[in-house]
This record gives C-alpha cells, structure tokens and sequence, in this order.
C-alpha cells in the first residue's frame, strides 16, 4: 500500500481543503478526548489537532450560521478560527476544558467579521453586564424540556435579537453550562442567566399560550 503524506495545516488552510482528506494514521486519536488531543498537539503532533478540527468543524459551522443566519462565510469564519486556535495553541491550559476555548475563538472571529462589516460602532454600554444579576439555575434536569425550546429556536431564532440568541444557542445546542458561555462571551455568569431568562420570555410570545416552554 502506498504512503499517503498527510497534508500540512498550513496547505489546508491556504488551499482550502476538506478536513475529511486529512488522513488519521499512527496515532489513535479516535480514543482520545479534546484536552489529551491538545496537549498532544502542543507537544508537536500535527494529526492530534486535524483530528480536533475534524471534530469541532461541523459544530463551529452551525455555531456560526445560527450567529448569524443565510450567511454565506460561515466556513471562513471557522477557517480561521481553527488557524488561531492553532497558532495559540501553547496558551491553552490542558487542565481545563478544550470546548469552552475553541468556542470562544470562534465567537472573537465572528465578532471580528461583524465589525469589519458593520457601517456603525457596537455599543460599548450594555447594563446586562454592567449591573449585577440572581443567578437561574444551570441544571438542565429542572429546566423545561431542551427539545421544545430547540424546535422553538428552530423556528424563531432569526426573531431574537443577537445578545439573547447567542446564549441560547451556546446553552440549548451546544450543551454548555452557564459558567462555560460566561467564559466564551466574557460576560458574568449572572447575566448569561438573565439573557437566556429573557430570550426564553421572548420566545414563550410566539407560541400559543396552551404550549408551555
């Protein structure tokens, strides 16, 4: 059988090609969790982080169009947030957990698209942050049921507004608790709660009032 050359990072990034020609041989990386991969890529394994990008590429991708639906650059976004999660590799703490980090790169590469796009300033004042809030509780077990709420943002999440759909997104879709989008947005962890209180509100004023969320 012939040796198949496994492709740079680099080459993949500069020719834009799918994460699925990166071959996995050698390493068994499939028995591997995120923080293991990481520190093995850290250490100089090339085929660790593939295989991390193999597995957050579909995730960030939906992460990024529910961001920001019909948006037709969401692969670019994430492109190029796996190249600085790359190239920063050696600054993430291997005892802590890998999906909180990488999900905040990608958050940091939207927001800097949005930017480069956008004809006015963000706001810079956003009393959610500056004022103290109760913190909900983060047990999914005493929360409503998680498929309601989904088909419900399935439906309406063009409707809410970006501070109150991002949570939800990060909570709802990607299984993250409070504290780990607190950490990804850079926001307490009293306000990731009243944002998602106030975009869930948001959305019970979609649905008929026999439907409870």
């Amino acid at each position: 059988m012939d040796h198949v050359t496994t492709l740079s990072l680099d080459s993949y990034f500069m020719n834009r090609q799918p994460l699925s020609v990166l071959p996995m041989e050698a390493l068994d990386v499939s028995s591997m969790n995120d923080e293991q991969l990481a520190a093995a890529a850290q250490s100089g394994t090339q085929l660790a982080f593939t295989e991390l990008a193999n597995r957050y590429w579909d995730k960030l991708n939906s992460y990024v169009r529910r961001l920001q639906p019909g948006t037709s650059e969401a692969e670019d976004i994430v492109q190029d947030a796996l190249l600085k999660a790359y190239t920063n590799l050696r600054s993430f703490n291997t005892e802590r957990r890998f999906s909180p980090w990488i999900y905040r790169i990608t958050h940091n590469a939207f927001v800097d698209h949005v930017k480069s796009r956008a004809r006015d300033p963000l706001p810079f004042f956003d009393p959610e942050v500056l004022f103290p809030h109760p913190v909900a509780t983060d047990n999914p077990a005493v929360e409503a049921d998680i498929g309601s709420i989904r088909r419900l943002l399935d439906a309406h999440l063009n409707d809410l507004d970006r501070r109150y759909r991002e949570p939800l997104i990060l909570r709802y879709y990607e299984d993250l608790s409070y504290k780990d989008i607190g950490d990804i947005l850079r926001i307490p962890v009293g306000t990731v709660s009243i944002r998602i209180k106030r975009g869930l509100a948001k959305l019970r004023l979609t649905i008929p009032r026999d439907v409870t969320v």
